[in-house]
């Protein structure tokens, strides 16, 4: 009966002592389970920590440096950040070049031809895209007939006058930057997908065929935008 009193007691001490050990308060933090979790070292671009016992306190990593050490010996100047090469521009997984035009740059915008090469599989996305983010205003034919456009007013009628003869980089760039009533598209839409609602427009909405780029090209310098 001692014994099983004399366990009960020690369990019940070691359980207490646990129990202070995780807990909280002022500078103690507590029983951490995964330090590294709750310690995460931000690495700044400018600077390095050289120190390689700099945070060893915390733990150590498989390389036996302290937590903290961040110094990338591959990198110059002592940064973490590495510097672009000099005079290139990033483009984005598909290999696309950012649209930095500004707004009314739409005669350099025309002379910008389509990346996505048309297909089927593109005009069906096209459409779904169309539908999702045009049909309101533009309606589905593409005539400015939408709900939104009837109470708007002054869509333009895909179908109609100079709008057929609109370069793909114009239309491109309207959806994205926006023109008139029409408000910017680039937030919402991703590039490849602005891309494909203009397949959509000029073959599906428009019934032309499918511009090579040196087609798009010379249209777009022999009419350029207004």
């Amino acid at each position: 009966m001692k014994i099983a009193n004399a366990s009960l007691f020690a369990c019940s001490a070691l359980a207490f002592s646990l129990m202070v050990g995780c807990k909280a308060g002022g500078e103690n933090q507590g029983l951490e389970y995964a330090p590294q979790m709750y310690h995460s070292v931000a690495y700044e671009p400018l600077t390095q920590i050289k120190d390689e016992a700099q945070g060893s306190w915390l733990s150590t990593r498989e390389d036996g440096k302290g937590e903290f050490f961040n110094s990338n010996v591959y990198n110059p100047h002592g940064m973490n950040m590495r510097e672009p090469v000099s005079n290139t521009v990033p483009r984005n997984k598909q290999g696309y070049l950012p649209h930095r035009l500004l707004q009314f740059e739409l005669e350099k915008a025309a002379l910008i031809p389509n990346p996505v090469t048309s297909s089927e599989e593109i005009l069906k996305d096209g459409e779904k895209l169309y539908l999702q983010y045009c049909n309101a205003c533009h309606g589905k034919g593409g005539e400015g007939d939408g709900k939104a456009g009837e109470v708007i007013g002054g869509v333009a009628n895909l179908k109609g006058g100079a709008y057929v003869n609109l370069p793909e980089g114009h239309i491109f760039h309207v959806i994205t930057k926006g023109k008139g009533r029409m408000g910017a598209h680039g937030s919402q839409i991703p590039a490849e997908s602005r891309w494909k609602i203009v397949h959509y427009v000029k073959q599906v909405i428009q019934g032309q065929a499918a511009a090579t780029v040196a087609e798009s090209t010379a249209v777009a310098t022999e009419n350029p935008a207004k």
